[in-house]
């Protein structure tokens, strides 16, 4: 089957998508906020996106077609809610980017550790170029940090860290 007949026969729920973004990640990159999310961060900046049940279901392929027709785009990048929960649709979606040389990043509040433990995140993993971990802790909010809100989260150079078998941090931010 391939990546577009997959894409059409998958679906997400998502809280929204943004086509041109500045902030989650470098480039100019395509977001999609998933819906539902276990964490509930004290000063979240998408607290609609905690119900489980909200948001709405959506084709990957409707999501796809909006994100190739602009040629601006230099990546994708999943945020929430918490896409690890949704790890099989969010990998469909991640190998077809990664096929056409999309860069794919992703947020998470589970940590690189927690990850590892479930084959399907895994496999969502092992698709992607970098991994923002760890929930939101507001005490520890910084404006100075890059694409990331709180001083524990890590910006994570996937590939490197499967392949060293513990966290490796991608170089080049602060």
């Amino acid at each position: 089957m391939t990546d577009l007949e997959l894409l059409d026969q998958t679906s997400l729920r998502i809280a929204g998508a943004i086509s041109e973004s500045i902030v989650d990640g470098p480039g100019i990159r395509y977001v999609i906020f998933t819906q539902g999310c276990p964490f509930h961060c004290k000063g979240c900046h998408n607290p609609q996106s905690w119900d489980l049940k909200g948001g709405m279901v959506v084709r990957l392929s409707a999501l796809w077609k909006e994100m190739v027709a602009d040629p601006l785009l230099t990546g994708v990048t999943f945020s929430g809610g918490e896409p690890f929960i949704q790890p099989k649709p969010l990998a469909v979606y991640a190998r077809a980017a990664r096929n056409l040389g999309i860069s794919v990043w992703s947020y998470t509040g589970f940590t690189y550790e927690k990850l590892i433990e479930d084959p399907d995140r895994v496999e969502l993993l092992k698709l992607l170029d970098v991994l923002v971990d760890g929930p939101f802790e507001i005490a520890k909010k910084s404006l100075e940090l890059d694409f990331r809100g709180s001083a524990n989260q890590r910006i994570i150079d996937v590939a490197k860290s499967l392949k060293a078998g513990r966290v490796v941090l991608a170089e080049g931010f602060n």
